[in-house]
């Protein structure tokens, strides 16, 4: 039975901690219902880049993820349009 996360499968395979938090101010939007919150962009790229990454690969805006990295890092135009899409498959 393996135990822990030792050892190089165990470790580099099945796990690693992910940080997917932010911190930002609190605000009322008028145009928000009670069950909704808003999120400022640039922290939700952040958020979201793993999927967003996955989106640039199978729509053909990227060859690789190094490439879908640097197109987010530039923060092209296709970036912002498939980040929408990212935020309304995961409500």
């Amino acid at each position: 039975m393996l135990k822990g996360k030792q050892g190089r499968f165990r470790q580099n395979l099945l796990g690693k901690r992910v940080d997917y938090s932010g911190r930002s101010v609190i605000v009322v939007g008028p145009e928000l219902l009670l069950h909704q919150c808003g999120l400022p962009k640039k922290m939700a790229l952040e958020l979201f880049k793993p999927f967003i990454y996955h989106k640039l690969e199978l729509y053909g805006y990227a060859t690789t993820i190094k490439a879908a990295k640097r197109m987010v890092e530039k923060e092209r135009p296709e970036v912002w349009d498939i980040l929408e899409e990212v935020i309304r498959e995961h409500p």
